[in-house]
């Protein structure tokens, strides 16, 4: 599978029971690093919720819409570069009444970059 956006590129994917592995590289010469921020370039944070939501939605071949972001943790800035690779890691459980809880973090490397616990429905 691949999927990519204008900021993100997933190269890979690896499902199981309520879990999905995903690795990505970004998209260093994107548009959007011109203004987040000039000269000092980071992926914004709501692009990495739409990467959470973009790759759950590839998975399960559904469109989905953000019900409740419980908590969302930017734990270090990340810094564009084509040559790195993130690796996004989603544990998710579908819920009585369709919701789908949903637990997610996004590495590199060693480095906790975000985290993510909320839930999505199908639209």
């Amino acid at each position: 599978m691949e999927l990519t956006t204008d900021i993100f590129q997933i190269i890979s994917t690896d499902q199981s029971a309520g879990k999905i592995i995903a690795k990505i590289s970004i998209n260093a010469q994107s548009e959007i690093f011109k203004g987040h921020f000039p000269d000092q370039p980071v992926v914004p944070g709501a692009c990495m919720l739409q990467l959470i939501k973009d790759v759950l939605e590839d998975a399960i071949q559904k469109p989905l819409q953000l019900v409740k972001a419980e908590q969302l943790k930017f734990i270090t800035m990340l810094v564009p570069s084509n040559e790195q690779e993130l690796v996004l890691d989603i544990s998710c459980k579908i819920l009585e009444g369709g919701n789908i809880k949903v637990n997610a973090k996004l590495t590199l490397g060693d480095i906790t970059c975000f985290k993510f616990q909320g839930s999505f429905k199908e639209i």
